[in-house]
Parts: C-alpha cells; sequence; structure tokens
C-alpha cells in the first residue's frame, strides 16, 4: 500500500476548481492510486519521470518514490497541459 501526499500547489489547484463533484471523482481517482502501479488512467511522461492520472477533462501528475506518491499538480486538459 502506498502513501499519497499532497503538495500545496496541487491543493490550491484542486480548491479552484468550482464543481464540487469533479473534485470529489479527482479525490477518489488519486486515492485509487495507493494500489499503484494497478491502476488504471495512468501513463508514464516520457520526456520526465513523472506520471499523469486522468480523470475526465483534467489530469493529475504525480511522482512515486518508493511508497509515496507526490501529487504535484492538477490541470484541465487543453492544449497547454503536456
Amino acid at each position: 500500500m502506498n502513501k499519497i501526499k499532497w503538495h500545496k500547489k496541487a491543493k490550491k489547484q484542486l480548491k479552484r476548481i468550482g464543481d464540487s463533484t469533479v473534485q470529489n471523482r479527482i479525490y477518489e481517482a488519486v486515492d485509487a492510486l495507493k494500489s499503484f502501479p494497478n491502476c488504471q488512467n495512468v501513463k508514464k511522461l516520457t520526456d520526465r519521470n513523472d506520471y499523469r492520472l486522468k480523470v475526465g477533462r483534467y489530469r493529475v501528475f504525480f511522482t512515486v518514490d518508493l511508497r509515496i506518491i507526490s501529487i504535484e499538480e492538477v490541470k484541465k486538459r487543453d492544449e497547454r497541459t503536456y
């Protein structure tokens, strides 16, 4: 079982999302990362040592260090996300 650690920037970005149902979906999807690497909608990014999790129109960027998953950013998917 992995431990989830939220960075201050990611929490702030999540709070800026006005829809509470979307926020709850993101929290549930991130909670499912505790069973990483056996998760759905997760992809390793090619140019960085990060991963991304798809949750609807939003992307959650995170890193994995031993048994700690660090949530770095939560961004809405558009042409500038990657």
